[in-house]
């Protein structure tokens, strides 16, 4: 029998902690989880709020993250050096922390794939082992100032002048950007549209850079604009070919998306668990709380979009394993392809899902749920935390376009064969 390491508090935690079997799980997992979970309550949890008023996760958290491989399983595909995971339960653990979790490893889990998927040996070799020693850390520069989900509109400009490229621009809203010391950038070095965007690894301690932390309404330990005047970065720093990186600039939107749905629906599994024990604690009007059928209602309606969500999700990732598992490299990229607009559905539903579960929390909580501190405190920032994931990765009105469109392409192709 599979005993998970979670509370004992309905919808708290997945089906599979307190159930018998699973299509997914294994004993490894439960030893996993019960080891991230020790991890997390020991080294994460009592600085998350300090490390978010302060802006950033301490270096020694950082290092002790990278030297338990937390840092190295936040990138996907996994290295060789690395054990494979199949079913995403660091995510799935650490996530019950909101805010500060993006500081941890969330600019490697989105900036280093494009140098592991299309990086030559020697980039890989230059770059990747410092990653995974926490000696260096990545960010993802596509976003900027007046384009985000349109990526094809990018304006940051890479001149190519000798041996260097002279970058010249702005990224605007770059998780993990104000630490990091790479940026796996989308530049323009051709005409307009995506057949002129090249990726390029931008050293961002180089002359000609600048950053400035952002203050957004939540996430406070993450988010950085940057500048670019006449920086100049090495023709060597180039991914693939010049005007070819759009498709690797978005090649690991499925992961991202993954781990934004995971992150969700993590979190709403935290409102559900103190939602649950706020109410069974509390009394109102000379009696709990939960024994009103207007809470114990609210209660099971979490639940009832907690769970659906999250099997879609652990079918989602079982799928993306079988793909990558695939020794015929077309053949796997075409399967991810095909799964583009699957994941984008999920990540919307995940944070609708997200969305919806931390109203009601904060309706059973009441003012509790609306303090920085004590038993509401945890919904409360994610309260702060919860719209980034409406936009975050593409947003859900692009997102649910691109969901459709893909599927009716994808049944089309099928019907032809």
């Amino acid at each position: 029998m599979l005993a998970g390491p979670g509370p004992a508090a309905p919808y708290a935690d997945p089906l599979w902690y307190s159930r018998e079997s699973s299509l997914y799980y294994n004993v490894s997992h439960e030893r996993l989880g019960r080891e991230i979970r020790a991890y997390v309550d020991e080294f994460i949890a009592p600085f998350a709020d300090e490390w978010e008023k302060d802006g950033y996760v301490s270096a020694e958290a950082l290092q002790r993250h990278a030297m338990r491989g937390y840092a190295a399983v936040s990138i996907f595909p996994l290295s060789p050096e690395h054990v494979p995971l199949d079913i995403p339960l660091p995510g799935d653990g650490k996530d019950r922390i909101s805010g500060v979790i993006w500081g941890l490893s969330c600019g490697n889990s989105i900036g280093c794939p494009p140098v592991l998927n299309y990086g030559t040996p020697e980039q890989k070799a230059q770059f990747l082992p410092d990653v995974y020693a926490s000696r260096s850390k990545f960010c993802l520069g596509i976003t900027e100032p007046n384009a985000g989900s349109d990526v094809a509109g990018i304006k940051t400009t890479a001149e190519r002048k000798g041996d260097v490229y002279v970058v010249n621009g702005a990224k605007k809203w770059i998780t993990n950007g104000i630490y990091a010391d790479w940026c796996t950038a989308a530049v323009r070095t051709g005409g307009s549209g995506k057949g002129g965007i090249s990726a390029l690894i931008i050293p961002l301690k180089a002359r000609g850079v600048t950053r400035k932390k952002m203050q957004n309404s939540g996430v406070n330990a993450s988010s950085t604009y940057i500048e670019f005047d006449d920086a100049e970065v090495l023709i060597a720093n180039l991914l693939g070919n010049e005007n070819e990186g759009f498709e690797i600039v978005i090649s690991d939107f499925n992961h991202e998306r993954i781990w934004l749905a995971t992150t969700s629906l993590r979190l709403a599994r935290v409102c559900a668990e103190d939602s649950y024990n706020y109410a069974i604690e509390c009394e109102v009007f000379g009696k709990k709380l939960y024994g009103s059928q207007v809470i114990r209602a609210k209660l099971s309606s979490i639940g009832r979009q907690i769970d659906p969500a999250s099997a879609y999700m652990e079918q989602l990732v079982y799928w993306m394993m079988v793909a990558h598992r695939d020794q015929n490299p077309k053949l796997r990229k075409i399967r991810h392809h095909q799964m583009g607009g699957l994941i984008a559905n999920l990540k919307v539903m995940a944070g609708r899902v997200l969305e919806n579960v931390t109203h009601e929390a904060q309706q059973v909580l009441g003012g509790t749920g609306y303090n920085r501190a004590g038993k509401g405190a945890r919904v409360e920032q994610i309260s702060r935390d919860v719209r980034v994931m409406g936009v975050g990765g593409g947003s859900d009105e692009i997102l649910t376009e691109l969901a459709l469109n893909q599927e009716v392409r994808f049944l089309s192709a099928m019907a032809k064969l």
